[in-house]
């Protein structure tokens, strides 16, 4: 499906008297979502152990200032 395709059953979906911030929220996860499985696909995650140890680091170097 393309990108435009994407937009259009989106648009279908949602309520005929959306805001235009509900569009464009709508739209910003949509891309965010396919964003995160290009991601998955070219092997950029971390593992969940790998994500505490950054989370932990970043509440340490915070919480230090």
């Amino acid at each position: 499906m393309t990108d435009k395709q994407a937009v259009v059953d989106a648009l279908q979906r949602l309520p005929e008297n959306a805001s235009l911030e509900e569009i464009t929220e709508e739209l910003h996860i949509m891309a965010a979502v396919r964003r995160g499985r290009a991601d998955v696909a070219a092997g950029r995650t971390k593992t969940h152990e790998e994500a505490q140890a950054l989370l932990e680091s970043w509440a340490t170097a915070w919480s230090s200032k």
